[in-house]
This record gives C-alpha cells, structure tokens and sequence, in this order.
C-alpha cells in the first residue's frame, strides 16, 4: 500500500488546505495537492493527499471514499503511478503528416 491517495469528485471551489484539514482527520497529512486547469487556472475536480504511513493512508480511505465532501461524493483509493500516454490532441496525422482529401493525382 502506498501512502499517495488519489482523490476524484473534490468541489471546485475547495482549497488545498480544507482538503488537507478534512484528511487530517484520519491521520498525518504529508501533503495535499488539487490539479489545476492551465488554461483556466480552476480546479480540475481532483487531487492528491500522501499520508505519513499505510494505516493513516487506509483509514483515510475507509473515512472519506464515497462520503460527502461540501456537497459532492469523492473518490477515494491509492493513487497508481502516472503512465505514458501519446501526445497530441485529436488523434491522427501526426507531426505534419499529409493528408489526402480527395486528390485527382
């Protein structure tokens, strides 16, 4: 078990410390984090606590996931490494790739 939690469902306007003080309540918070939109600056709606050690960490799960946090249901479970995913936005072509719409050649 690690000690990072993943933490989907946070409201929008919850700040990093509420977060922090409501897991505290299951143990020592080492750190809490909620993403960010860069184009928006607001929140994407999750985010990451790393507890002091595993039982702190599984009882903040038991405590917090599919519990009402300021009006929404969050999610809750240990947070899995980040994967590679490919770059780019919609899917095809590729990096200047040409495309053929119909050619007569």
């Amino acid at each position: 078990m690690a000690n990072r939690l993943y933490i989907g469902g946070i409201p929008y306007q919850t700040t990093e410390n509420e977060l922090r003080d409501a897991f505290a309540q299951a143990g020592s918070v080492v750190s809490s984090s909620i993403i960010m939109d860069k184009m928006t600056g607001r929140s994407k709606g999750f985010g990451f606590v790393e507890m002091s050690t595993d039982e702190e960490a599984q009882a903040a799960i038991a405590a917090w996931n599919g519990k009402d946090f300021q009006g929404r249901t969050l999610t809750v479970n240990e947070a899995r490494p980040m994967e590679d995913r490919p770059r780019g936005g919609n899917g095809g072509g590729g990096n200047g790739a040409r495309r053929d719409f119909g050619s007569r050649y």
